[in-house]
């Protein structure tokens, strides 16, 4: 794909950081800048007011409107201090005060706007071109990200204060959290049972990585990286969810048929809360849980650096990993939904700064390589690696043989979410959230799919206007996933064509060059939420949407909708699906575990709308409705959830 002009380094950046490093004062750099930024605004914007909008304009006209409001402050200043001098000369004192007043005040407010115009938005990245695919998308379905959001996973009056907290059994609903992951298992592989899915997730692992069509096979080592960081925020701030982790572990143990012994779960660089090792260890006593609390291990480092960077200047480094993901032959990611003050977003690349942090007093040498690298916050330039195609650690990281490469399934704890690494949960405005916890699992087996898909939710969510995620950035607060480059490392995971001149991403530094990690696009807008393959326009995502009562289906496929009506079904209801072609049907209620329970209907059915009333014959409880079409010797399975009372 052609390389977008919006895409491209911001002068502005680079001569800023020169500048500095050559020590010329902030002054000069600020008149240099700021002339340059006005001529580079009037020459590009009056030709085409619709340039106003492109990133690099977001760049310039702070700079330039700064700039005018210096010149037209100190030339108030200058003409209302020769008014005061002259009245001086005339004895006119107290004209001469009112002037010298109207020139401090003149001053002042030159000062305070010039210092907020050169800091609100000077980095921030607009909005860019959507449903343009690039890579080669993974995946059983190629591309596919699920997304299942459920209001009832959590408790919308949660304050997380003392006695409330996001973490609390109170706060968030085990059996939601249950179904959920299910349900999203079974949408991410097409099958109708959980244990179809996790036996087609392994063995879409394993035929891609030279094991064969083989499926999980009995002392098989697995370790779960989950986000812990949180610890460092203090009680209120998120981590990745204790219900979720529960639930997975619940899922490999008892439906997968895992030892709990193969099991290691944690953050290597933090330690597991007790809140989350009390819960899963009750049940689970004999997994191992990392941490230092009692009952606890700490995961020991590789013997070797095992990790080498891909970059040859002189910020190259090498890092050991955990021995548990050598060991392992499966990986699960478990990231929080969340931005961050210096990638923009966090997820699960940025997760593994936990495991090569691990083991040399945090990941400090990384930062490096993000948008914003330095500590400080809101100072003009901060975003000073805003490029696109220079060296990103998170290329190497999802591309190493024992990180992403050992993967076999990405989950965003989108149940809470958080607004940067060590933050309190938020409520979301956008649709359909609602200014409600997201309430959101993420599920994709393509990792540079599933990374697109959050930074497309996080950059909507917080924007600049946001009530108080948006601008002036500190430290604490900021709309992040905005940040000029933030999603430079999907651009470049996608597709080697966008990497940096003279560099490889070579992780394992063994010779062996990365290919396409994935697909990367933008959705077609906020409203919508469709990639190229809800739409039928290409081979980039596909984003499945579940909730309680649906599923929203691509309009290219079979079927292009699914529902039932109301739900929770108290003593009828009905449902209603759409066929886009004549199919063979099979409309069908499970249990939970994947028991088949009754069969509404079956048979060949015509394209167009159906409806059928059901009268429920199970008991009270949690099901699936399930909706198998085949047609065109294409097969596709969707299900809802359904709650009978």
């Amino acid at each position: 794909m052609k390389k977008n002009n919006r895409f491209r380094f911001h002068w502005q950046e680079k001569t800023f950081a020169f500048l500095q490093k050559a020590r010329v004062p902030s002054l000069v750099i600020f008149i240099l800048l700021g002339s340059v930024s006005t001529i580079w605004f009037l020459v590009r914007v009056i030709p085409k007011p619709s340039r106003m909008y492109y990133p690099c304009m977001k760049i310039a006209a702070p700079l330039s409107s700064s700039f005018v409001t210096y010149l037209i402050g100190i030339t108030g200043l200058m003409f209302f201090f020769k008014k005061a001098r002259q009245r001086l000369y005339q004895s006119r004192y107290a004209v001469a005060a009112v002037f010298v007043l109207l020139g401090l005040t003149a001053g002042v407010w030159t000062l305070v706007n010039t210092q907020h115009s050169a800091s609100a938005n000077i980095l921030i990245q607009g909005p860019q071109d959507g449903n343009e695919p690039i890579g080669v998308a993974k995946g059983i379905f190629p591309g596919r990200v699920v997304w299942v959001h459920d209001p009832d996973a959590t408790d919308k009056n949660c304050t997380n204060t003392w006695d409330d907290y996001w973490f609390m059994d109170g706060n968030t609903n085990q059996a939601e959290i249950d179904i959920m992951l299910s349900a999203g298992l079974q949408q991410l592989t097409g099958t109708s049972t959980d244990a179809a899915a996790w036996d087609a997730i392994f063995r879409y692992y394993n035929n891609n990585h030279g094991k064969g069509d083989v499926g999980y096979q009995a002392g098989e080592k697995i370790a779960i990286k989950i986000n812990m960081n949180g610890v460092w925020g203090g009680n209120p701030a998120i981590n990745t969810s204790l219900h979720v982790c529960y639930s997975v572990l619940n899922q490999l143990i008892n439906v997968a048929g895992v030892a709990q012994s193969d099991i290691s779960i944690g953050d290597p660089g933090v330690s597991m809360t007790v809140v989350t090792y009390e819960k899963c260890h009750d049940a689970f006593p004999n997994v191992t849980y990392w941490g230092n609390e009692d009952g606890m291990e700490q995961p020991e480092p590789s013997s070797s650096f095992v990790l080498i960077s891909s970059d040859p200047d002189e910020n190259h480094y090498e890092d050991v990993l955990p021995q548990a993901y050598l060991d392992a032959a499966y990986l699960i990611n478990i990231p929080v939904f969340k931005k961050h003050h210096r990638a923009g977003i966090s997820l699960a690349c940025k997760n593994h700064f936990g495991s090569l942090g691990a083991y040399t007093g945090g990941a400090s040498h990384l930062h490096y390589s993000l948008p914003a690298p330095n500590e400080a916050i809101g100072t003009t330039g901060d975003v000073i690696n805003g490029e696109y195609g220079v060296y990103r650690c998170f290329v190497d990281i999802m591309g190493h043989e024992d990180l992403g490469g050992k993967t076999a399934l990405y989950l965003v704890d989108g149940i809470w979410s958080s607004t940067n690494w060590g933050h309190p949960p938020i409520k979301w405005r956008m649709t359909p959230f609602n200014n409600d916890w997201p309430s959101s699992l993420f599920l994709s087996l393509d990792p540079v799919a599933i990374e697109s898909v959050g930074y497309d939710f996080l950059y909507e969510e917080f924007d600049e206007a946001h009530p108080t995620e948006g601008l002036p950035v500190t430290a604490n607060k900021g709309p992040y996933s905005r940040f000029a480059g933030t999603d430079d490392f999907l651009h470049q995971a996608a597709d080697p064509a966008n990497w940096p001149g003279g560099i490889e991403y070579d992780p394992e530094g063994d010779g062996t060059i990365l290919a396409s990690l994935g697909t990367h696009e933008h959705w077609n807008n906020a409203a919508d939420k469709k990639y190229t393959r809800n739409l039928g326009t290409g081979n980039g995502i596909e984003l499945v949407y579940v909730t309680g009562g649906q599923t929203r289906i691509p309009e290219h496929t079979i079927a292009s909708s699914f529902g039932i009506y109301p739900n929770p079904v108290t003593s009828a209801a009905t449902i209603h699906f759409d066929l886009q072609k004549n199919a063979l049907v099979f409309l069908e209620i499970y249990t939970m575990d994947g028991k088949l329970v009754q069969t509404l209907s079956q048979g060949q059915m015509k394209a167009g709308s159906h409806e059928l009333t059901w009268n429920p014959e199970v008991s009270s409880g949690n099901y699936l409705g399930r909706l198998s079409v085949t047609a065109d010797n294409q097969h596709r399975d969707y299900t809802v959830k359904i709650r009978v009372k």
